[in-house]
């Protein structure tokens, strides 16, 4: 009997693998493999959850209208130009899908968020990966990488895994080297831990008219990765699009009432952002003072290149030994590194620790 086939390119895709949460015969485990935030959850949020507990008989607002006033107050936006989704990674899928499809590309840079890849490949789309220089993304080359057939850009600002980022002029260059006709989408997952003062996370270019997209999360900085949420900033056109091809009840009533209660949280992402600050610089001088390259980030994480790609995962096996769980990262082509969240002050320490008994057994090896 014969059995029904995808299409093609759906076989290529290797499934996404998620950071690993347990550690076997660990007393205590501490996860630092999926970037979620040091604080937890915002008491706000958790209260907000409850309340709407109640009523989780009702069907949400499908156009999640009071979530999106939360969200263009917060960030002085117009709610009319905002969509919600579950998880970013939706939104990323519905404009890959509506925009791409067989027969067109998508152009992305070579150690971007995997994410990109799975869902160019669902759509049918030829995903082209453009060399980095240094793991920053390469403006040149990626406008030099666009033909005909490109109706799709993406660019992690700041990246994941690599926690580069690339300053507003160098975003707003590459814009200016694409044909209109291509949609940038800049996924800004990781902005409100960006300190540097030339940054944007896409609101300038959206503002500008200049078919761009801005994606983003509750799942870092917010600390409510567990109920999937995320959202975009566009033009009419584009928020039309994602209106007409999302699921008409695709954000839950309890998840919009946590983002809510998250958005309220007084103090919540200013104390995040100065703990992420501190010790991100912490954690990676102590890093490089055992010997490591610990490349620069403005994420609530940092890559950490081991040499080679056995003794990375010799590293993450010793630091696994003591219960701390970090990310291997080998599906971003980076076998050497480990990418390591940014935690609580405790658990910085315990990285540091673990490294540095690793880094003295090897030596001694």
């Amino acid at each position: 009997m014969a059995n029904p086939l995808p299409r093609p390119s759906i076989l290529s895709i290797e499934p996404y693998v998620g950071g690993e949460s347990k550690v076997e015969g660990a007393n205590r485990v501490v996860k630092l493999s999926s970037n979620e935030g040091a604080f937890g959850v915002p008491p706000g949020a958790v209260t907000a959850m409850q309340r709407a507990a109640a009523e989780m008989h009702r069907y949400p607002d499908g156009g999640a209208a009071a979530l999106r006033i939360a969200i263009g107050r917060k960030f002085g936006l117009d709610p009319a130009r905002i969509v919600c989704g579950n998880g970013s990674d939706e939104i990323i899928q519905h404009l890959i899908l509506a925009y791409g499809g067989e027969g067109t590309e998508l152009v992305m840079s070579a150690h971007g968020f995997v994410m990109y890849d799975i869902s160019g490949r669902y759509a049918g789309c030829r995903v082209i990966k453009v060399p980095e220089k240094n793991l920053m993304a390469d403006v040149d080359a990626m406008i030099a990488a666009c033909g005909p057939r490109t109706k799709l850009v993406f660019l992690a600002n700041p990246n994941n895994p690599t926690g580069s980022m690339l300053p507003r002029g160098e975003v707003t260059r590459l814009r200016a080297g694409l044909r209109d006709d291509i949609l940038l989408v800049l996924d800004s997952a990781y902005a409100e831990y960006v300190r540097h003062p030339d940054y944007d996370a896409g609101v300038e270019l959206v503002d500008a008219g200049t078919n761009t997209v801005m994606t983003r999360t509750f799942s870092k900085v917010f600390g409510l990765g567990g109920v999937r949420l995320g959202w975009a900033y566009a033009g009419p056109e584009v928020i039309d699009v994602l209106n007409r091809v999302r699921g008409p009840f695709n954000v839950n009533a309890q998840a919009m009432a946590a983002g809510i209660g998250a958005l309220e949280e007084e103090g919540w992402v200013e104390k995040s952002v100065v703990h992420n600050a501190l010790w991100r610089g912490k954690l990676g001088d102590g890093l490089r003072e055992l010997g490591l390259l610990v490349y620069p980030s403005e994420g609530n994480f940092l890559l950490v290149d081991f040499g080679d790609a056995a003794r990375a995962k010799a590293a993450d096996a010793a630091l696994r030994g003591r219960g701390v769980i970090v990310r291997m990262v080998g599906a971003y082509s980076l076998p050497n590194c480990l990418r390591i969240t940014v935690g609580t002050a405790e658990e910085c320490m315990l990285v540091l620790e673990a490294v540095k008994a690793f880094v003295g057994g090897s030596a001694g090896a």
